[in-house]
C-alpha cells in the first residue's frame, strides 16, 4: 500500500510570497516537494476559474498567497483574492469538497520560514483528509 502523498498547486504573489519561497531555498530551509508554484503578479489576479481547473485537473488543494493586507503592490489585489477565496470555498463546498483545500495566507517577502512552515502545515492538512474525489467533478 502507497502512501498518499497530495499535490498542491500555489498560486504566489510576485513581490511577496514568491520572494519568500525563494528566500527559503536560498536559506536552505526544507519543505515538502509536493507544491508546484505558479507566480503571479499579484493574487488579485487570480481568476476563480484557475483554482477550479488546478483542482479538476488533479491538485488535491491549492494556495493562494500574496502581500500582507495593505502591502499589496497594486493597492488593493490582495483585498479582492479574498472575496474571490471566501466564494470559492462556498462553491467548493457544493460540489463536495472540503475547505481545506483552499487556502489563502499572506507572507511576507522577508519570511522565508512562514512559506516553509505554511508548506509543510498544508501538506499535513491534506494527508489527514485525503485525496480529493474527482468522481463528482
Amino acid at each position: 500500500m502507497s502512501t498518499f502523498e497530495p499535490a498542491i498547486i500555489a498560486f504566489v504573489c510576485n513581490w511577496c510570497t514568491h520572494t519568500a519561497a525563494d528566500l527559503a531555498g536560498t536559506s536552505r530551509i526544507s519543505y515538502p516537494a509536493n507544491v508546484r508554484l505558479i507566480r503571479v503578479m499579484c493574487t488579485g489576479m487570480v481568476d476563480p476559474k484557475y483554482v477550479i481547473k488546478a483542482l479538476l485537473e488533479g491538485a488535491d488543494a491549492v494556495l493562494i498567497s500574496g502581500c500582507h493586507p495593505g502591502d499589496c503592490h497594486y493597492i488593493n489585489g490582495n483585498f479582492k483574492a479574498r472575496r474571490r477565496v471566501k466564494l470559492l470555498k462556498e462553491i467548493l463546498y457544493q460540489f463536495g469538497l472540503e475547505e481545506e483545500r483552499l487556502r489563502l495566507t499572506w507572507i511576507g517577502a522577508s519570511d522565508g520560514i512562514q512559506f516553509a512552515d505554511t508548506i509543510k502545515e498544508m501538506v499535513d492538512q491534506v494527508k489527514k483528509i485525503g485525496p480529493a474525489e474527482k468522481a463528482m467533478w
